[in-house]
């Protein structure tokens, strides 16, 4: 490749194919931005060979063939990687492909610490898993995108990178959030959104609410919105207890995204207590809706905020429900937090992150 070349770049696509959320909802979206800003350039590797809307299922049934090669792949300490993979400048690889081809020069996206933070709130399988895949390949990278500048710390602090060899690149919000009419409910309703699984906090959520007087309760509604993730039983049980004996909560298990926006667009707040986020894309997707949020004050969810939102500490009772009474009694602090978000949504496009990276793999290339 000569200097005025651009650099062809081959992303992973392999989170596509399984049962995920988040890394999933960025890699969908992020692969697209960049396929349309440089189409030339971009080659995708373990995709799903049809072009399709996102949708948070997935596993053998539906994409047998891609998965074993992926497993072939990772059982072969990836022998034949440089066979697969399409001929590139640079290879982007996820968490999921162990062994990259040799010869591209080496990115990735940290999204989180998950793994080594909060341990507990993973799955020991996964912990294990992020953690050799950090000293094996990410340790090799040539350079990074963490998706938040909290991500980017933990990385250098907790994984001992270097700061020039990771940058932040904030993920986008999908255009359908800036421009999504509200749905029309019978009652207002708070909104909690994301896999039931403990880092989420659902369970002190449904505390929370439980403990809200009962007048406000008939008044209001709380609708949760998320497929079972993993040790989600407790939670689940509780949820449908929940649901069948108390006409304000709603449990609306897995959303498509088609219907996200509208749902989001219309509550009277976003309720994300998450314990930890490598980012918090709830939290983006409310705000360019114009929803009010609510969020914790811990890891990147105050930098996603960027002062347009209530925080509070995801441990706190008190504090949760004390957010939630000041939203829906004050119309001028909705309309606040309103204006506020919908200012800081817009730096989360897309198109401004597909240029981003762009900028980062050419200079990955060229250094």
């Amino acid at each position: 490749m000569t200097a005025v070349e651009r650099p062809v770049i081959c992303i992973d696509s392999s989170p596509l194919l399984v049962r995920s959320a988040g890394v999933k909802t960025y890699l969908y979206h992020w692969t697209r931005a960049l396929a349309a800003a440089r189409p030339a350039s971009i080659r995708s590797f373990l995709a799903p060979r049809e072009a399709a809307e996102l949708n948070h299922d997935g596993g053998p049934r539906l994409h047998f063939s891609q998965l074993a090669a992926l497993l072939l792949l990772n059982r072969t300490a990836g022998i034949f990687a440089n066979v697969a993979a399409p001929k590139c400048d640079v290879f982007h690889i996820s968490n999921l492909l162990r062994y990259p081809p040799r010869g591209p020069k080496l990115s990735a996206t940290v999204h989180d610490l998950t793994s080594w933070i909060v341990p507990q709130l993973q799955k020991s399988a996964n912990v294990k898993g992020d953690r050799e895949f950090a000293s094996r390949v990410l340790t090799a990278a040539d350079g990074m995108i963490a998706v938040s500048e909290n991500t980017r710390q933990d990385a250098i602090r907790i994984l001992d990178f270097h700061p020039d060899k990771i940058c932040v690149i904030h993920p986008g919000v999908p255009e359908a959030y800036f421009s999504a009419a509200p749905i029309l409910r019978a009652r207002p309703y708070f909104l909690s959104v994301g896999t039931i699984e403990p880092r989420k906090n659902i369970d002190l959520l449904l505390t929370a609410w439980a403990s809200l007087p009962p007048s406000f309760r008939e008044e209001h509604t709380l609708l949760i919105a998320g497929m079972e993730g993993w040790d989600s039983a407790t939670t689940m049980s509780r949820l449908r207890q929940m649901t069948r004996d108390d006409a304000s909560v709603e449990y609306l298990g897995y959303v498509a995204e088609a219907g996200m926006p509208s749902l989001v667009a219309g509550a009277l707040a976003l309720v994300y207590p998450s314990l930890y986020e490598g980012f918090g894309i709830p939290v983006a997707q409310a705000m360019a809706a114009g929803c009010p949020v609510i969020t914790s004050n811990v890891s990147s969810l105050p930098e996603v905020a960027g002062g347009a939102a209530i925080l509070v500490d995801p441990r706190s009772v008190s504090e949760i429900t004390g957010a939630m009474t000041r939203v829906a009694g004050s119309s001028d602090l909705r309309e606040d937090l309103r204006r506020r978000g919908r200012e800081r949504a817009r730096h989360f496009t897309w198109a401004r992150a597909a240029s981003e990276s762009l900028r980062y793999f050419d200079g990955l290339v060229h250094s």
